[in-house]
């Protein structure tokens, strides 16, 4: 895919829209630098997840099997356009996670509410631009993704004007919705990047596995608890009036360098990590719910000083500010051009600050010894709006009504 460097008041038809959307982002990749979102789990079918409400779906909804990404350049000419793109995206988006199959079941044979199907919409900086006379209402806090110590980002793999996450029970259900917004919206947007991933089933018990083979996700927030999720996922007074109630998310495509991973012996990778590979456990605990002791092992002849957990969390007196919410994806792309697998993760997390939350937790993580089999290659920043609250609603209708 070719990235515009530039937004040309020239419209693509939907071919073009489709062959950029079919495009998969350049890497993937596999732990990610903080607590995660509760794992998946096997269940009887369950109805729909709700569209309306103060918050958006798919971001404390319990973790479907399958989940994309794919990132967007606005190609509307004028404010009028945007608004009709964003009522038209919020549309479908309500048509289609009620389990309502759409006229043309060729593009969009979207399955009935047992998907789970959730489309979660986000903004990047670059909306804020001038074009739609929105440089005013940026929040402070949304900013083009940097590049952190060790990343190598690839300029077609990373930022977005909009972010469209959609995550649901099969796989098919996630590229229907693309297909089915590609119709939709031709001519106001121009896929930039796209990633897919699955999560795999807890094996045994507890969180599911990476590609590392270790469980991703032993420790996360309270998604139960509405003043822990104030405290870490939501915007409020310190953002705009339209930005309260929504989230910022924070994406990045990571590559596991997976066969270099495999040479390295199970005790070392389990002192990288700092858990046991086989339950989960912290080195100095013996169940994966157990939180390790560091106060106890203060010069790390337990848990090393630079094992994966202990950077990213390292218990101390104010870490517990940057935690986050975790949403992430496996990745299996095949081969490289090298022919080494391409394989990782498609890190996703979601906070109330990105500032106090993942760039603090990323800045503890350089260093790690398990920098060394992963390379970070795309991805970008968003905000999630606030959700639609009802038939009347639209995304993004504080920001532009």
């Amino acid at each position: 895919m070719t990235q515009r460097d530039t937004h040309r008041d020239a419209v693509p038809g939907r071919r073009a829209f489709v062959r950029g959307a079919a495009g998969v982002v350049g890497a993937a990749g596999l732990v990610g630098a903080g607590p995660a979102a509760a794992a998946p789990r096997t269940a009887p079918r369950e109805e729909g997840v709700p569209f309306h409400g103060a918050h958006q779906a798919g971001i404390l909804t319990r973790q479907q099997p399958f989940g994309g990404f794919v990132a967007f350049d606005v190609l509307a000419r004028d404010r009028a356009e945007l608004v009709a793109l964003l009522r038209t995206l919020t549309a479908r988006s309500r048509t289609l996670t009620a389990g309502v199959v759409p006229k043309d079941p060729d593009v969009a044979a979207v399955r009935g509410p047992q998907d789970r199907l959730t489309i979660t919409v986000g903004v990047g900086a670059s909306l804020f631009d001038g074009r739609f006379g929105l440089a005013a209402a940026r929040p402070s806090g949304l900013i083009r993704m940097p590049e952190f110590p060790g990343d190598r980002l690839e300029a077609d793999s990373c930022h977005g004007d909009l972010s469209v996450q959609v995550c649901a029970e099969h796989p098919d259900a996630v590229l229907h919705v693309v297909r089915d917004l590609a119709r939709e919206t031709s001519g106001l947007l121009r896929a930039r990047w796209r990633a897919d991933g699955f999560v795999n089933p807890p094996r045994p018990e507890g969180s599911p596995r990476s590609f590392t083979g270790f469980k991703d996700g032993s420790a996360h927030p309270d998604t139960t608890s509405a003043r822990e999720m104030d405290r870490l996922v939501w915007v409020g007074r310190e953002g705009p009036g339209w930005a309260r109630g929504g989230s910022y998310q924070v994406l990045r495509a990571i590559r596991l360098r997976a066969e270099a991973w495999d040479r390295v012996p199970l005790g070392e990778q389990e002192r990288i990590f700092g858990r046991r590979k086989s339950t989960g456990a912290p080195l100095d605990g013996r169940a994966e719910s157990e939180l390790p002791d560091y106060g106890r092992d203060p010069h790390g002849r337990v848990t090393p000083l630079d094992s994966h957990i202990r950077r990213a969390n390292p218990r101390t007196p104010g870490s517990e500010d940057s935690v986050l919410l975790r949403r992430g994806y496996n990745v299996d792309r095949g081969l490289a051009p090298d022919g080494s697998l391409d394989v990782g993760l498609m890190f996703c997390c979601y906070q109330r600050d990105i500032a106090r939350q993942f760039a603090t937790v990323q800045r503890r993580l350089e260093g790690e010894r398990f920098a060394d089999f992963t390379t970070t290659t795309g991805g970008g920043y968003f905000l999630a709006l606030p959700g639609v609250t009802g038939a009347a609603d639209w995304y993004g209708s504080a920001l532009l009504a």
